[in-house]
């Protein structure tokens, strides 16, 4: 009985989560010498999150140092924003993800909340 409810809830359900864009990005050369760039745009689709955070990842997943006009993003519901993001020439061949993860605010937290995680492979 149990496995066809989670069938109906699965078949039924809708996850909903936001989305970033381009999935696989290029690193390209900036207008500072030995700084790499690209450009990410997110969109949230989220009614309970409006807090995200840009993270950079190697293939192990530890962090990479990176600079953009963003770590923490304000984004309201449908809304959407395009940010740069600026590696270093020595980090730009360990740098293989781009993420974006929702926030999500303590004082909701008697509800029952999933952060979700998008990250975009670099080329």
């Amino acid at each position: 009985m149990k496995k066809y409810i989670m069938i109906l809830m699965m078949a039924f359900g809708t996850a909903v989560a936001h989305e970033m864009t381009p999935t696989y990005p290029k690193l390209e050369t900036s207008h500072v010498n030995g700084i790499y760039k690209t450009t990410m745009e997110m969109f949230n689709k989220r009614k309970d999150v409006e807090w995200y955070e840009i993270g950079v990842f190697d293939n192990e997943w530890k962090p990479i140092p990176f600079v953009s006009s963003y770590k923490i993003i304000q984004l309201q519901y449908l809304g959407h924003v395009k940010f740069d993001i600026y590696i270093r020439a020595d980090d730009k061949n360990r740098a293989t993800y781009v993420c974006s993860k929702s926030k999500l605010r303590r004082e909701d937290s008697t509800k029952t909340a999933v952060s979700s995680r998008i990250c975009s492979k670099f080329k």
